[in-house]
Formats: C-alpha cells, sequence, structure tokens
C-alpha cells in the first residue's frame, strides 16, 4: 500500500507541475498581458511602465521560476483590479464556496446511492424506470435552467426561500440543490451498473444459496465492490462542482470564489484568473488522489495496478 500510494504521490505531483506550467504561460495566451492590463485608453508608455514594474520585460523561464517561488511560499501575485493580494481574495471566500460544494455532494451522495442501488434491486421494474426517468432529466437539464426554475418556483410564486446572499442556511438550500441535481446522474447510473454487475456475480448467487439475508448480500457483500467506481466519480464530481460554481454564485449572488473569478474575467484582472485555474486545479488533483487511495483501501486488487498487489 505504500508503494502505491508515493507512485501515485509522485504521479500528482508531476501533474502539478505541469498544470502550473499551463497556468503561468495562460496570462499570455491573449496576447501581451501589459497591453490588456493597461486597457483600452492606456498608451504604449503606459504598457511599458507595466511591463517594467511587473517583470514581464525578462526571460519567460526566468518568469516562470520566480513565479513558481513565490508560488511555493504561499504568494499567488496581487489582483491588479482589487489591490490587494490574490491570496487574502480567495481566503475572504472560500469558505462561501465550500460550503456549497460541501453541501451539494452530500445531498448529491444521499440521493443518488439509494437510488441507484434501489433501480438495480427491482430491475426493469416500475422503481428502476422511474429513477432513469430522474436521472435523464437531470443529466439533459443545464444547471442554470434549473437553478432559475427554482427561483420562479420557491422564491417569486411560494417566497420561502431567499434568492440570493449567504447570511443563514436557507440562502444555501437552492443553490445546492441546483449543484447536487448535477451530479447525480452519473453517481446513480454508476451506482446502479454496478450494483447490477455484482447482483449476478458467482459468489452473490453463492451467498444466496447459503441463506445469508438479502440486505446483509445487498449492503455489505454488494455494494462495497459497486461503489469503487462511485467513489473516483464523486471526486471528479466535486472539482466539477467547485468550478460550477462560477454559474450558481453568479446566479444567486453568493459572494465566493466562484464569483471571484467570474468577476476577474469579466475584468481581465489576469492574476486574479490564474491563480484561481491553479487553485481549481490543485484541488482536483488532490481529491482524485485521495479518491484512488480510498479505492485502494476498499478494494486491494486496485494496488495491482502499479504492481503492489500485497
Amino acid at each position: 500500500m505504500l508503494t502505491y500510494c508515493s507512485q501515485r504521490a509522485v504521479s500528482a505531483l508531476l501533474l502539478m507541475l505541469l498544470i502550473s506550467l499551463v497556468a503561468f504561460f495562460l496570462i499570455f495566451a491573449s496576447g501581451d498581458p501589459a497591453v490588456k492590463i493597461a486597457g483600452e485608453a492606456g498608451t504604449a508608455a503606459d504598457a511599458d511602465r507595466i511591463r517594467e514594474a511587473l517583470g514581464f520585460n525578462r526571460p519567460l523561464a526566468v518568469q516562470y521560476l520566480s513565479w513558481l517561488g513565490h508560488l511555493l511560499t504561499g504568494d499567488l501575485g496581487r489582483s491588479i483590479y482589487f489591490n490587494q493580494p490574490v491570496a487574502t481574495l480567495i481566503a475572504d471566500r472560500v469558505s462561501t464556496t465550500l460550503t456549497l460544494s460541501v453541501s451539494a455532494m452530500l445531498l448529491a451522495v444521499a440521493v443518488a446511492l439509494p437510488l441507484g442501488i434501489a433501480a438495480a434491486r427491482w430491475q426493469d421494474g416500475l422503481v428502476d424506470k422511474l429513477v432513469l426517468v430522474f436521472a435523464a432529466v437531470g443529466q439533459a437539464m443545464p444547471t442554470f435552467w434549473f437553478a432559475l426554475l427554482m427561483i420562479i418556483a420557491f422564491s417569486v410564486n411560494w417566497q420561502i426561500l431567499p434568492t440570493s446572499g449567504s447570511e443563514t442556511w436557507l440562502h444555501f438550500v437552492m443553490p445546492s440543490l441546483a449543484l447536487a441535481y448535477f451530479a447525480m446522474p452519473t453517481m446513480l447510473r454508476l451506482t446502479r451498473a454496478g450494483m447490477i454487475e455484482t447482483l449476478e456475480a458467482d459468489y452473490i448467487r453463492t451467498s444466496k444459496a447459503m441463506g445469508i439475508p438479502a440486505s446483509l448480500i445487498l449492503f455489505k457483500y454488494a455494494l462495497r465492490n459497486a461503489v469503487v467506481p462511485v467513489v473516483g466519480v464523486s471526486a471528479a464530481q466535486f472539482g466539477s462542482m467547485l468550478a460550477g460554481s462560477i454559474v450558481i454564485e453568479s446566479i444567486f449572488a453568493l459572494n465566493g470564489v466562484g464569483r471571484l473569478a467570474f468577476e476577474s474575467i469579466q475584468r481581465s484582472d489576469l492574476s486574479t484568473v490564474q491563480a484561481l485555474v491553479l487553485c481549481f486545479s490543485f484541488v482536483y488533483i488532490v481529491l482524485t488522489f485521495l479518491s484512488d487511495l480510498l479505492n485502494a483501501w476498499i478494494d486491494p486488487r486496485m494496488r495491482s495496478i502499479y504492481g503492489n498487489p500485497a
């Protein structure tokens, strides 16, 4: 297990290094960043002063190594628009985004797993068909559209939930539902498919023949194997929720990291956009790494992928 963990950690670190290269050169993708910062009203002299002050006139390799050195110390740069350290901006808003994403993920798991198990237990029956319709609607409906429908229903017509802000838990109900419904279909379908495949395995038939209770077979033996792919997808979905919070936080006026990304893109705040791309990517990599370790703990056969079956 230790060898597997170390190899996965090395892969994650190498991927982070690659992402840092992409994030660094992203700032130059749309042209000279000094010109972008100077704006339409800026002159060539203004661009030259910005280029000199921010070090854009140095070789790219020197710029990258300097930027990477600051990054390793926690310095994500300074926001041009907000005139604050980017790390401070993110720290001030990250709690809102984490509250939203964690609530949405817990809700998605709490709904998708039982529905997937029920659909597999009564395969091709009424329950299975209703669950598949629920998943199909969730997969086809855009998140922003579902959010707008909830606002019309619960805020405009019935006036039972607030549409904006983050003062109380009620402000997170509709945003969490919108994000959760985005993640549910994939998790639900994987749970259903994994349970159906596992329930048809020979050892499950043997367990039934031995008279083991159906509930024990379903939740102890079958679910343990069926949940392995769901763990990996859940980590990916959580990373997608962090990125998807850009739309949801804008709709519900939540002052989180997603809305900060939206504002930074609108105002061409390149250093903030660069830092947010880096942070979102790093979180995604860490979550994937942790899900791999959890899968290896649940199913030891996963370790054999890296030549460590023990």
